[in-house]
C-alpha cells in the first residue's frame, strides 16, 4: 500500500511549496508526488492522469483540498467512484476526509455538493456584476480603432475618391477587417 500526491495550483506565477510541504508532513515520498501547474477547468491534466494510472488496489491518494482535485461535484464524484472501483482511498488533508471509512465518503459527497453550490452562486454574482456595469455604462472588449469621423473618412475615400481596400489600409494604418466593418457588403469589392 502505497500513498501517492497529487498537487496543483491554476497558474504557473503561483507555487506547489505549501501543498508539497503538506504531503512531506504526511509521509508521501518525493517520488509519489505529482504536481501539476494549470486550471482546474483544463480536462487535459496529465499529471493527473499519470497519478490515476500509477495507483494499485489499497493505494491512497492524497489532495490537500478538494478543488485541487475537481471543480465539480461530478466531476470529484467521478474520480471517487473510480478510485472505490480500483480499491484505492481518498484523502483530503486539509478538511480531514478519508474515503477509507463510511463517515469519510458521506462527507467527501456532501463538500462536493457545496462546493458546487458555492461555484454557482460566484457565477451569478459575477453575471449580475457585469449586468450593472453594462447598465451603469461600462464598456467591455477594446476600442473600436475605427472611430465614428474616421469611419466617415474611409467612406469619403471608398465614395467620394474611389479609392480601393488596400488603399484605404495603407492611408488610415487599419486592418482589413476593420476597413470592412465600415464599408457596406456591396463596397468591399476592390477593382
Amino acid at each position: 500500500m502505497t500513498d501517492l500526491a497529487y498537487i496543483r495550483v491554476s497558474s504557473i506565477g503561483q507555487s506547489l511549496d505549501v501543498q508539497r510541504d503538506k504531503m512531506f508532513a504526511a509521509g508521501v515520498e518525493p517520488k509519489n508526488i505529482f504536481e501539476e501547474k494549470r486550471s482546474g477547468l483544463d480536462t487535459g491534466r496529465p499529471e493527473l492522469k499519470a497519478c490515476l494510472r500509477a495507483l494499485r488496489r489499497g493505494d491512497t491518494v492524497l489532495i490537500t483540498r478538494i478543488d485541487r482535485l475537481a471543480r465539480s461535484a461530478t466531476d470529484l464524484l467521478n474520480i471517487v467512484r473510480g478510485l472505490e472501483k480500483d480499491g484505492v482511498s481518498l484523502r483530503v488533508l486539509d478538511q480531514q476526509i478519508d474515503t477509507s471509512s463510511p463517515a469519510g465518503r458521506a462527507m467527501l459527497q456532501m463538500l462536493a455538493v457545496f462546493a458546487e453550490f458555492e461555484t454557482a452562486i460566484r457565477a451569478e454574482r459575477q453575471m449580475d456584476g457585469i449586468a450593472k456595469a453594462k447598465a451603469d455604462g461600462t464598456k467591455f472588449g477594446r476600442k473600436r480603432k475605427a472611430t465614428p469621423e474616421r469611419s466617415e473618412e474611409i467612406r469619403r475615400m471608398r465614395y467620394d475618391q474611389g479609392k480601393t481596400v488596400p488603399e484605404i489600409m495603407k492611408a488610415t494604418g487599419l486592418s482589413k477587417a476593420s476597413v470592412y466593418r465600415v464599408l457596406s457588403p456591396q463596397d468591399v469589392v476592390t477593382p
